[in-house]
């Protein structure tokens, strides 16, 4: 056979070599192999040769070796990271040898292996954080990333359509389990301070009548609006429930053709902004304009695309008119 497919998971089918074997079954036509445990058994031990000759390279103390396999990532890396969800027996092997991009070095090259991740963790950390995104500068430039920069706290930055999948099947490596800075109220309790906190529930008390305005605005867009410590220097950014698909994943299914499910998310505010303050006193002329600015820009800033973008120039146009002297 030119190919023999059923000898390796599809993550591998980048490999090429000779297998020698007994007698294997075909099927009546003798073209293709027969699901038997003979071929199961050289599935999973071509497998765990090629891992264990992988974790050769990657834990190699030879520096020449360990850039060989990065130069393998490279070439294979999007490929390899399919093996997160598709060999489960090999699933804790598979993971140590992922590399991700993180904000510890701020660049688009996947260096960073999770047990690099795991050293680095701040005293108290229990999570290991990520982000998704389209593309890496959406990633390292998204707002959710300023309470985690402002701490110092490390947060992986993917960017490929896989990782998707990479994490939605990786849900823990080595007891630390990894989530989304995207997804569910954040849990300041390791990364905020008591006056942070303190903080923040008077500001939710005394922004309450703005955030019922800006979420009867908007209608239906948002499932609610509230306060945030997320946030430093944007003024606002859209997150999802916990269990919820994120907006990357949303657009991926839609490119694929198949159908997403309708996912409101949560408008979170940055309190100390300029523009929300300016909120608090706009008149009811121009205040559903700045709120639906402030709901589009935080949909863009996410990768997000606007259902109406003639809409969200004009309101453009027209505070910045109105903003003139």
């Amino acid at each position: 056979m030119d190919e023999a497919s059923d000898l390796l998971p599809s993550y591998l089918r980048f490999v090429r070599g000779v297998v020698d074997s007994g007698d294997l079954p075909l099927n009546v036509s003798r073209e293709i192999l027969q699901e038997s445990k003979d071929v199961e058994a050289i599935r999973k031990g071509c497998a765990s040769r090629i891992l264990g000759l992988l974790e050769e390279l990657a834990g190699s103390e030879d520096a020449g070796q360990r850039e060989k396999y990065a130069k393998f990532w490279t070439e294979f890396g999007r490929c390899f990271k399919e093996g997160a969800g598709e060999d489960f027996g090999n699933r804790e092997r598979i993971a140590k040898l992922l590399r991700f991009a993180s904000t510890h070095h701020d660049t688009d090259a996947q260096t960073v292996p999770l047990a690099d991740y795991l050293a680095r963790m701040k005293e108290g950390q229990d999570a290991i954080y990520y982000i998704t995104a389209d593309t890496f500068a959406a990633a390292k430039n998204s707002p959710h990333l300023e309470i985690f920069r402002k701490k110092g706290i490390e947060v992986l930055l993917l960017a490929d359509r896989v990782d998707e999948w990479v994490v939605s099947n990786l849900s823990e490596f080595e007891g630390k389990p990894l989530k989304s800075v995207a997804k569910g109220a954040l849990d300041l309790d390791k990364l905020a301070d008591a006056d942070e906190k303190k903080q923040q529930e008077e500001q939710s008390g005394e922004y309450k009548e703005l955030l019922e305005r800006i979420k009867a605005t908007l209608g239906g867009k948002v499932a609610d609006v509230r306060v945030t410590l997320r946030l430093t220097e944007s003024p606002a950014c859209l997150v999802v429930a916990e269990h919820e698909p994120s907006g990357n994943l949303e657009r991926l299914l839609k490119a694929a053709g198949q159908k997403a499910p309708e996912v409101k998310p949560v408008l979170e505010i940055n309190p100390g902004h300029p523009i929300v303050q300016r909120l608090r006193t706009e008149s009811d002329e121009r205040f559903a304009d700045w709120a639906s600015v402030l709901f589009e820009q935080a949909l863009l800033a996410e990768g997000g695309q606007l259902e109406d973008p003639a809409g969200f120039v004009r309101r453009m146009n027209g505070l910045m008119l109105a903003l003139t002297p």
